[in-house]
């Protein structure tokens, strides 16, 4: 009887903590609204993706059929394919009607999707479900980033503080969504995304009253005619100014694209005996997997607030190769706690800090690319919009990339597979990194030219970094 006034009080609950999110939007600025909602539809988002994980864990003690790695690959490809396509859509539209309207839509695509996930059992369905929360993703970031961008143009200290805290937002949506979904799951199995609804309607709430309608002015692209904008973005695509910033973002988030599905899969899922050495591999609890998480996510939004507040004194693409670096120690730590089973604890404990360590260095490199794809808005105020599309464009290039590697190391190799194929990845967003830097200039402002600045304007614009 408890398990069930449980059941039935939780939605109330959310429902509370809903209209409290979005009576506190209210009383802030635009910018700390837009942020707090990006907080609440991440984890949506993660609650999202990570029980969905679980649930294919006992797909069939749920009535459906065996799912194998690669199902879950195409899943994650699904997701970002639909985000590929869908921002530079979203991106012009929000330059069109108004980026506050258009950030609106992804709380409603992504509230249907887990309606309907937990509906079926049908793996075709389910598909169908990621291709709408993809949308959800696509029609809210070019939306959201094209305001902070337009908000934050007079000030790049400003921009450096909100890229950092719009990546802090999303990522530890994500892991505090990671971390609910696992006792979300374990209360409610499938019925848990039927309470997800609730918090993507609670950003809906936070986007619709936390940001005025005079929060910015009419979009200039208003004006243009009807296809101008994709037009635009073609000629934007051609720039070399973004060209330059492609690859090694892409490469990052190919990286990260492996441990977004397939790593927590590795970890959940019955142990395969053909990786009977790999420690790490399967046997998992979704509390244990949620637990671990937390920490991890402390330790990575620990990285971003400090490297987000780097602008001023360091390249952007210094701190992206330090992030690299950082990758690449903990990947090494990684493979060795996956093979130290009899190793004593100091040992086991150096490694696990070193692996921490890593995490904290690795988190500076998006906020860093973030900040140099703002400053190319500069460039081109009216599309604010579509070029922080490229957000999504490059994540879904190179989730989808991710997801897809990720499926086949894991099949042939468990998780060193997994580790294996994120040190190729690293090793190769390394590779156009000198090259980006020769050029920053022509992307970004460096730290000299931002200080002056700052001095030149006296700090005029405290109040916009304030909002930010």
């Amino acid at each position: 009887m408890s398990s069930v006034a449980g059941r039935s009080t939780l939605p109330a609950l959310v429902g509370r903590v809903a209209r409290g999110l979005g009576g506190l939007a209210a009383g802030r600025s635009p910018v700390s609204a837009v942020l707090l909602g990006t907080l609440t539809l991440r984890m949506a988002t993660g609650v999202t993706g990570t029980m969905l994980t679980y649930y294919f864990g006992r797909f069939e003690h749920h009535g459906g059929i065996r799912v194998e790695p690669w199902h879950v690959g195409v899943m994650g490809a699904l997701f970002y394919a639909s985000e590929l396509v869908g921002s530079p859509v979203f991106g012009v539209l929000s330059d069109r009607l108004g980026h506050r309207r258009v950030m609106l839509v992804g709380p409603v695509f992504g509230a249907v999707a887990v309606v309907i996930t937990a509906l079926t059992v049908s793996l075709p369905v389910i598909a169908v479900t990621r291709l709408l929360e993809g949308g959800s993703t696509a029609a809210s970031v070019p939306s959201i980033l094209g305001f902070i961008a337009f908000a934050t143009a007079a000030d790049e200290v400003a921009r450096g503080r909100a890229v950092a805290r719009f990546e802090a937002a999303t990522l530890s949506g994500l892991l505090l969504g990671m971390v609910l979904a696992g006792p979300l799951f374990a209360a409610f199995g499938p019925a848990a995304f039927l309470v997800n609804a609730l918090l993507y309607l609670a950003s809906f709430w936070i986007y619709r009253t936390g940001v005025r309608r005079d929060a910015e002015p009419l979009p200039a692209a208003s004006a243009h005619e009807a296809g101008e904008g994709l037009r635009r973005y073609a000629r934007i695509l051609r720039s070399r100014r973004i060209w330059l910033l492609a690859p090694t973002w892409i490469a990052v988030n190919a990286t990260l694209g492996l441990y977004t599905g397939q790593t927590l899969f590795q970890l959940v899922k019955a142990p395969d005996p053909r990786f009977a050495g790999q420690q790490l591999m399967g046997g998992f609890s979704p509390l244990a997997v949620s637990a671990g998480l937390g920490i991890g996510g402390l330790v990575f939004m620990a990285g971003l607030l400090y490297w987000g507040g780097r602008f001023r004194y360091l390249r952007r693409t210094t701190i992206i190769f330090r992030g690299l670096g950082g990758g690449f120690a903990l990947l090494a730590a990684g493979i060795a706690i996956n093979h130290a089973a009899s190793a004593p604890l100091p040992v086991t404990a150096a490694l696990v800090a070193a692996a921490g360590g890593g995490l904290f260095v690795l988190a500076g490199a998006t906020p860093a690319a973030l900040g140099l794809l703002a400053d190319v808005t500069e460039s081109y105020p009216d599309d604010r919009g579509a070029i922080m599309g490229l957000y999504s464009v490059f994540l879904g290039l190179g989730q989808i990339g991710g997801s897809l590697v990720g499926g086949a190391a894991a099949q042939v190799g468990g998780l060193d597979g997994i580790f294996v194929a994120s040190l190729v990845l690293l090793a190769v967003a390394l590779v156009p990194l000198g090259h980006l830097r020769a050029y920053e200039h022509e992307v970004g402002s460096s730290p000299t030219r931002v200080a002056a600045r700052v001095a030149s304007d006296g700090m005029a614009s405290d109040g916009m970094a304030g909002d930010a």
